[in-house]
């Protein structure tokens, strides 16, 4: 039996910049260090990305997985 499409998207995305998209609007940018069943994500070097595209750096921070309405591989 193949991998779910989400999952398979999630382990080649490891350690790669990805999107996320959160309730309330937030964008964060940052590299894919771990994910659990539950979407809940580690990234490293996050940033806020604004409407007007300005950044505001995080640095390594954990997003519950209930918050994340997008995750999305970024192709640099």
């Amino acid at each position: 039996m193949s991998e779910p499409a989400t999952q398979q998207l999630m382990d080649n995305s490891f350690g790669k910049t990805v999107l996320l998209v959160l309730k309330g609007g937030k964008t964060i940018r940052g590299l894919l260090k771990n994910y659990d069943i539950y979407l809940n994500v580690v990234l490293e070097n996050a940033e806020e990305v604004g409407p007007d595209g300005k950044t505001k750096d995080l640095g390594t921070i954990v997003v519950r997985g209930d918050n994340v309405i997008i995750i999305s591989p970024i192709n640099a």
